[in-house]
């Protein structure tokens, strides 16, 4: 609940938002953004949400000449939950349409840090290394969220069900849960990685991710496999229903993550009963890892052969022009301001000592105490360490990645100080024998995350303070006055065209059509945007004319001969079609 009104609190002093009139909180929703909102307002001015829902999934009034489902192409579940809670509340008397839409995601960004905490805590045993999550989290965020620039992003919506998910397969791995604890556990997990994938239609990459972390478990562990399983068929079923009630989506048929979960069920009835940790067993979890590689590809090849759908090559589009598909100075000072903020932690290596230890063949405990110093025994840590480096490795690449990796550093570095198994750990592997080893871990795993917790209040409290007594300003006059002008001035049956990203504020702040969104999901919209322009300056798709907005303010441009301008400013300029050329060969 704090953090959810330092959100508000921060995002009232940035914009001035209640001191605003509507057109001007409206502009603050940039780019897609802007396009989410409008949907969410659209279904509020609808007369009943059965009609509402019917226009978006027929919408003939937002791109010129193209009727689309907006619910499944743009993922708009978040916006229908919303505007339904909205009316079916009785909120429509209490608070505006746009303050309960925010509140929603800022109260999810509250479920964020909670189930980040309560991992970390699983995780550890111990309430502190959650409060060094939640800390470490809100000191970073301007590398663990995005929440501060883009409110109504799919990933707001989305990531805290993920990190609801991780927190309950982080207490369904443990080995010593009861079984109404497990049975807890599955259902939230159920739940929320079925209404992960509504939410954002990459999710199941993740999913995927996490897939191949639970498999490289099953190869490291020699325990837990029916575990491991039963999440496999909780993919299987959130797969399925996420098809039918997204209109039939054929993305999910296609996915990897189905690919891979239909090649770990396959494999898992041909696996033989040998004796665990046996040179035998060893040899057939490597043909089995080999196995499950090629029926996964082999799967995801027949399936695109079968199942109509669109190719993802805008995919590799997406993350350029997102995130930028480079390792960009500013990304390597991220990567080492975090570090350096998470209190230089080595938790990774000493994680991984004990994890490959199973192929030792080593014989393992039922039940690991506090005086064998094996963490790395323990399956979801085992889990954990693997999901993190195969997001860190992704992240590496892919700068966007950051706001999903680097949570999970900060959940991980919190245990790796707080944990008293974890200490053991160390003190085993450097054989310290001077002073009694697990009253050391006690102390150590109380008094260090003590000492950084204050350091950082000390360091990073008077800065969040300041920030929440700060007044900014946005100012945006130009963009006041084009809305202005639009809503007073334009045809009633006017199209516009222009950069993606103000043709999402047109659409929000007007009602009027547009001929393309700031959307990269969508191949005939990215043809529409031929000459979008990436922040480096490169072209994302090659055009051999220049750009429109550029060549018609040339008094000699053949395009002066077509278009007049009606309207301009500082920032703008608006032309019309002259309607007596005719533009047929």
């Amino acid at each position: 609940m704090m953090y959810a009104l330092y959100l508000s609190a921060y995002h009232e002093r940035k914009f001035w938002f209640s001191n605003r009139q509507e057109l001007e909180r409206e502009i603050t929703f940039q780019g897609d953004s802007a396009i989410y909102y409008s949907y969410y307002k659209d279904m509020l001015k609808a007369p009943s949400f059965e009609r509402g829902v019917y226009e978006l999934t027929h919408n003939n009034k937002t791109v010129s000449l193209k009727t689309i489902n907006a619910v499944q192409q743009m993922s708009l579940y978040p916006e229908l939950i919303a505007s339904v809670l909205y009316q079916a509340t009785g909120s429509n008397e209490i608070i505006e349409p746009v303050y309960f839409y925010i509140g929603i995601v800022f109260g999810l960004q509250g479920i964020y840090v909670t189930a980040l905490f309560v991992t970390s805590w699983l995780m550890s045993g111990t309430w502190l290394a959650g409060m060094l999550t939640v800390a470490w989290f809100i000191i970073n965020r301007v590398d663990t969220t995005r929440i501060e620039y883009s409110i109504p992003l799919r990933e707001n919506w989305a990531l805290p069900y993920f990190a609801c998910q991780i927190a309950a397969l982080t207490g369904y791995l443990k080995s010593n849960l009861n079984t109404y604890g497990e049975r807890f556990c599955y259902l939230l997990m159920s739940a929320s990685t079925y209404t992960f994938m509504m939410m954002w239609e990459y999710s199941h990459y993740l999913l995927f991710l996490q897939a191949i972390s639970l498999f490289l478990l099953d190869i490291f562990s020699l325990k837990q496999n029916d575990k491991v399983y039963e999440v496999y068929k909780i993919y299987i079923f959130s797969l399925f229903l996420g098809y039918l009630l997204q209109f039939e989506n054929p993305a999910l048929l296609v996915s990897p993550l189905l690919s891979l979960v239909a090649a770990l069920m396959l494999a898992k009835c041909l696996q033989l009963n040998v004796k665990k940790g046996s040179f035998v067993a060893k040899i057939i979890k490597v043909i089995n890892f080999y196995l499950v590689c090629t029926l996964t590809i082999t799967l995801n090849i027949m399936m695109k052969m079968f199942v109509p759908h669109k190719e993802n090559g805008h995919m590799l589009k997406f993350l350029e022009v997102k995130f930028g598909l480079n390792m960009t100075n500013l990304h390597r000072v991220c990567c080492l301001r975090v570090l350096k903020a998470i209190c230089r932690n080595v938790v990774y290596m000493l994680v991984l000592k004990n994890t490959f230890s199973f192929c030792s063949g080593k014989s393992l405990k039922e039940t690991v105490t506090l005086e064998d110093g094996r963490i790395g025994e323990r399956p979801e840590i085992i889990y954990h360490v693997i999901h993190t480096i195969l997001l860190g490795s992704l992240a590496m690449v892919i700068e966007g990645l950051k706001y999903i990796w680097i949570p999970y550093v900060c959940m991980l570095a919190a245990f790796g100080v707080c944990s008293p198994e974890l200490w053991m750990t160390l003190f085993k592997w450097l054989r310290l024998r001077t002073v009694h080893p697990i009253l050391l871990a006690l102390i150590l795993s109380m008094a260090v995350p003590t000492i950084i917790g204050l350091s950082l209040w000390k360091e990073f409290f008077p800065r969040l303070m300041t920030e929440l007594m700060e007044l900014q300003e946005f100012y945006d006059p130009d963009t006041v006055e084009l809305m202005t002008w639009i809503k007073r001035q334009a045809p009633v049956a006017a199209v516009f065209a222009g950069s993606p990203q103000l043709m999402g504020a047109i659409k929000l702040c007007t009602g009027w059509m547009v001929t393309s969104l700031p959307l990269y999901n969508d191949d005939d919209l990215l043809k529409r945007n031929e000459n979008m322009v990436c922040e480096e300056g490169d072209k994302l798709t090659y055009s051999k004319y220049g750009r429109f907005c550029h060549e018609v303010k040339i008094n000699y441009s053949p395009y002066v001969n077509y278009f007049t301008r009606v309207y301009w400013n500082r920032s703008y300029f608006v032309y019309k079609i002259n309607t007596v050329i005719s533009f047929q060969s």
